[in-house]
C-alpha cells in the first residue's frame, strides 16, 4: 500500500507528539525547564533583538500566550526585557547568563535525548532527507502564512 500524505500527517504528528512530551519530561527532571521552555531560549540565543511578536510568529503561536511564556522566564532570570535599541516603544529578549547557563545544559539533556530516540530509527541519510523535506514545508506554510493564530 503506496503512503500517503495522510499517513505522513499521522506519522508526523504522532512521533511529534511523544518526541515532544519525552523531551519535556527530560528536561522539567533534570533542570526544571519545559520543552517549550527550552524551545524559546534557543530561539532567543540565535535571534537578536527578539520581540514577544516575532517569537509568537516563529512558533504559530498567539501573541498572549508568548508574552505570558516570556514572563515566566523572566521570572526566573533566564532571559530580560530591554529597550529595543531604535524603537523606543518595544522592548527585545534577551537572555541572561542564567538563562545561557540552563540552556547550555538542557542542550547536552537534549542531543542525548534525540541520540537515544531518533538516531537509532534512521540512518544520517534518512535523517537528512527527512529534514530537507520538512524544512521545505515548513518554509512553504510560514509563507503562505497557513496555522497562523487570528489573534
Amino acid at each position: 500500500m503506496a503512503s500517503t500524505s495522510a499517513d505522513l500527517f499521522d506519522d508526523l504528528v504522532r512521533c511529534e507528539t511523544r518526541l515532544y512530551n519525552a523531551a519535556d519530561q527530560r528536561l522539567r527532571a533534570a533542570h526544571g525547564l519545559a520543552a517549550s521552555q527550552f524551545e524559546f531560549l534557543r530561539y532567543l540565543r540565535g535571534h537578536a533583538e527578539a520581540r514577544v511578536a516575532d517569537v509568537a510568529t516563529n512558533f504559530a503561536a498567539g501573541f498572549g500566550a508568548i508574552s505570558k511564556g516570556m514572563d515566566r522566564l523572566e521570572r526566573a532570570g533566564w532571559i530580560a526585557r530591554e529597550q529595543h535599541p531604535r524603537d523606543r516603544r518595544s522592548s527585545v529578549l534577551v537572555l541572561t547568563a542564567a538563562g545561557s547557563s540552563v540552556l547550555e545544559q538542557a542542550e547536552e539533556t537534549f542531543g542525548a535525548l534525540l541520540a537515544e530516540l531518533v538516531e537509532p530509527a534512521a540512518d544520517a541519510a534518512d535523517l537528512a532527507a527527512t529534514a530537507r523535506v520538512l524544512a521545505r514545508l515548513r518554509s512553504a506554510l510560514e509563507e503562505a502564512r497557513v496555522g497562523t493564530p487570528a489573534g
